[in-house]
C-alpha cells in the first residue's frame, strides 16, 4: 500500500487552462502526464509535475471545490480496507473515471481528498520513500 504522487489541484475557467498548463509547463520544466476531457461533469483536465489543473464553468465545478488533494495510489481497494481504521471516512466509494478508479475521503483532520489509482501509471508519479 502505497501513495505515489499528492497532486495539488489548481481550480480554473475552461478559457484560463491552456495558459496555465503552458506556464507551469515552462516553469518546472516538465510537459503534461495527461490531458483529458470529463464531459459527465463537463470538466477539463490536465497535470503538470504535482498540479493537476481542473477547468470547467462555475457550476461544473462547485461539487469539487471542497476537495483539497489528489492522492495517486497504488493500490485503491488497500486504501479503502485501511483508511476506515485511521478514523477517516469515505464519502464516495470506489468507481470508476477516465484514468482508472478513485474515491473521496474525509481525513480525520477534516481534510478532503481524492484518492485515485490510475490505470496506466506514469513513471515520473512515485514519490521518493523516506527512510
Amino acid at each position: 500500500m502505497r501513495i505515489l504522487n499528492i497532486l495539488v489541484r489548481r481550480y480554473l475557467s475552461l478559457d484560463e487552462i491552456d495558459a496555465a498548463v503552458s506556464f507551469y509547463e515552462a516553469l518546472i520544466g516538465q510537459k503534461r502526464r495527461l490531458a483529458f476531457d470529463y464531459p459527465e461533469h463537463d470538466l477539463k483536465l490536465a497535470q503538470v509535475a504535482s498540479i493537476l489543473f481542473i477547468a470547467g464553468t462555475d457550476e461544473s465545478l462547485a461539487p469539487f471545490r471542497a476537495t483539497e488533494a489528489t492522492f495517486m495510489v497504488e493500490d485503491l481497494d488497500a486504501f479503502a480496507a485501511h483508511l476506515p481504521t485511521t478514523g477517516s471516512t469515505i464519502l464516495e466509494a470506489a468507481k470508476t473515471v477516465p484514468t482508472g478508479r478513485n474515491m473521496l475521503v474525509r481525513h480525520a483532520d477534516g481534510m478532503l481528498v481524492e484518492y485515485v489509482e490510475h490505470t496506466t501509471k506514469h513513471p515520473a508519479d512515485v514519490m521518493a520513500p523516506f527512510d
